[in-house]
C-alpha cells in the first residue's frame, strides 16, 4: 500500500521526511487512537457477513482474513517500508531469505535462466548457483562491478537478474541504473538485494530496479532481536509475489512483525549515525599498519567509489578489511577483541565482527569462497551505535598485540 492522506492528520504521506514517514507512514491501515499499535497476535479472523468472508477469501493480500495471508500489524511494516522505498507496495515475510527465493521464484520456472553476482550473502549465492539448477533453472554468477559481463550473460530464456549492493562481505558496488536499463530492453525482472544500505542510504526502485529486498533482521529492525524480510515493488509484482509467499508460508510473526515495526521507527536516526561510525571507522583501518586493506565504498581509494557515490546517499556501516597476515593471524586478531563481539548478522546497536573466511568456508567449497573474493585473512565487521572512540580502540588493542 503506498502510504495516503490520513483521515485524522490531513499528511499527505508521499512529501514527509524519512523521519516523519517512519512515524506516520501507517497511519491509514487501521483506525486506533493507541500511539503504540497494538499486536494482532492472532492466526485468524472473524467476518461480519458472508460477503465479507467472500472478499477476504478471494481478494489478494487480505488484511483481516487469515495470518498467513496477511495481518495488520504486516501492513503497517509494509506501508512504511514502500514509503521509504519509494514502490507502490511491499510484502513482509519471515526472513531475508524468505524474500529472496519468493521473490525470485515468483518470476521463475523450469527452462528458465538466472543471472546473479560472483560476490552474493553466501546462501543468496548458494540458492542461485546450486538450488535452481535442481529444478530446471539456469543459472551464470557474473562479476557485478561490470556491466558488459551481465549484458554478456543474457541468454533468450532469461527472465531474473538478482543484484545486491553494497555486496556481503566484499562491499563491491553493482551499477543499479545500468542493469536497470540493459534489463528494461531485454524485458528482464531485476531484483536487488538492498540489506547493506539500507532504504535511507539508497533507493533502487529509484533507479529503475522491479524488486527491493531487504534482511529486515538487519538495520530496519536494528537492534539484534528479530528475523524477518521485506520485499518492496509495485502493487502487481508484489500481489505476484505475495502468492508465493502465502503458498510457501515464510510468514513473519505478529510479535517479529512488531518488533520490526518499533525498529522502523528510529531507522534514519540510526542509521545516520551508523554511517558517521562507519566512516570513522574504516578510514581509521585504512591507516593502520596492521591492515592489508578496506572494502569500504565510502572510501575514495575504493574502486567502486564513483559509483557508489552516484546512486548511495550514505555508506552505512558494515563493510571488510584484510588483517596483515594469514588466516591464522587473523584468528588471533579475532581471539583478541573484547567489546566488539564475534557473532554473525549485522546492522544492530552492537558492533559485531566475524572472521569472514571461516563463515563462508562453513556453506560453501573452497573453490565458491575463492570466486566471491573472500580471502583467509578477510574480515566483516558491523559498526554499531557505541562510542566510535570506544570501538577504534578495542580494535587498536587486538590488532597492537603480537602474534
Amino acid at each position: 500500500m503506498r502510504p495516503r492522506r490520513s483521515k485524522e492528520t490531513g499528511l499527505v504521506h508521499d512529501n514527509l521526511s524519512w523521519e516523519s514517514l517512519v512515524i506516520h507512514g501507517d497511519a491509514d491501515i487501521e483506525e486506533t487512537r493507541d500511539i503504540a499499535p497494538p499486536i494482532h497476535q492472532t492466526s485468524t479472523f472473524a467476518s461480519d457477513s458472508a460477503q465479507e468472508f467472500a472478499h477476504q477469501a478471494t481478494d489478494p493480500r487480505p488484511t483481516h482474513y487469515y495470518t498467513r495471508a496477511g495481518n495488520p500489524t504486516h501492513r503497517r511494516v509494509e506501508a512504511i517500508m514502500a514509503g521509504l522505498e519509494k514502490t507502490e507496495a511491499a510484502q513482509i515475510t519471515a526472513s531475508g531469505m524468505g524474500a529472496i527465493t519468493c521473490s525470485i521464484l515468483a518470476h521463475l520456472a523450469a527452462g528458465d535462466h538466472v543471472i546473479g553476482q560472483l560476490n552474493h550473502y553466501m546462501a543468496a549465492g548458494k540458492f542461485v548457483d546450486t538450488i535452481l539448477p535442481r529444478f530446471g533453472v539456469e543459472s551464470d554468477l557474473v562479476d557485478q562491478r561490470d556491466p558488459e559481463a551481465f549484458a554478456a550473460g543474457i541468454r533468450p530464456n532469461t527472465k531474473v537478474i538478482f543484484i545486491e549492493t553494497p555486496s556481503n562481505p566484499t562491499g563491491q558496488v553493482t551499477d543499479l541504473a545500468a542493469i536497470a536499463a540493459l534489463a528494461k530492453e531485454h524485458g528482464i525482472t531485476t531484483i536487488c538485494d538492498n540489506t547493506f544500505a539500507s532504504p535511507v542510504n539508497q533507493q533502487p526502485a529509484t533507479l529503475g530496479i522491479d524488486l527491493v529486498i531487504h534482511s529486515a533482521t538487519k538495520y530496519l529492525g536494528g537492534h539484534h532481536d528479530l528475523i524477518a524480510g521485506v520485499i518492496c515493488g509495485s502493487a502487481e509484482r508484489i500481489d505476484k509475489v505475495w502468492s508465493f509467499v502465502n503458498m510457501f508460508g515464510p510468514t513473519a510473526g505478529p510479535i517479529d512483525a512488531w518488533l520490526l515495526l518499533r525498529g522502523l521507527r528510529t531507522l534514519p536516526l540510526r542509521v545516520r549515525q551508523h554511517n558517521e561510525s562507519g566512516m570513522a571507522v574504516a578510514a581509521y583501518l585504512e591507516g593502520h599498519p596492521g591492515i592489508d586493506a578496506v572494502h569500504y565504498p565510502g572510501l575514495a581509494s575504493h574502486p567502486d567509489h564513483a559509483v557508489a557515490c552516484r546512486q548511495m546517499s550514505g555508506f552505512g556501516a558494515t563493510f571488510s578489511f584484510e588483517v596483515k597476515g594469514s588466516y591464522r593471524e587473523t584468528e588471533a586478531f579475532m581471539s583478541r577483541l573484547k567489546m566488539i563481539r564475534q557473532a554473525v548478522s549485522l546492522g544492530g546497536f552492537e558492533t559485531l565482527a566475524v572472521h569472514a573466511a571461516a563463515m563462508w568456508g562453513g556453506s560453501l567449497t573452497d573453490e565458491q569462497v575463492r570466486a566471491a573474493g573472500v580471502v583467509p585473512n578477510m574480515v566483516r565487521i558491523s559498526v554499531g551505535l557505541e562510542s566510535t572512540q570506544d570501538i577504534v580502540a578495542d580494535l587498536d588493542r587486538a590488532l597492537g598485540c603480537p602474534g
